[in-house]
């Protein structure tokens, strides 16, 4: 089995996991103490609409092909981009 590249940025190594630790660590650090409940859900829905997107677009808009990308049924993927209104 072929280990697919990590998500790192261009000539950097930075990955995925430290953009997203950098940003909610920001996150916090402006909450001025505001209720931060429902973190997870928020970041959940913060990445899953643009990486819904940006694979549709990267696959044409074809859905069968997404959803092989991102792992997930035909299916699932079409309850989640009516979730997130992504025609």
């Amino acid at each position: 089995m072929v280990t697919p590249p990590s998500p790192t940025d261009a000539g950097s190594d930075r990955t995925l996991s430290d953009h997203v630790r950098d940003c909610v660590e920001e996150y916090f650090k402006h909450l001025n103490g505001h209720d931060s409940s429902g973190l997870y859900h928020l970041v959940l829905a913060e990445v899953e609409k643009p990486l819904l997107e940006t694979t549709l677009k990267h696959c044409d808009f074809n859905q069968s092909k997404a959803a092989i990308i991102l792992g997930l049924s035909r299916s699932t993927l079409r309850k989640k981009l009516d979730h997130y209104g992504i025609s």
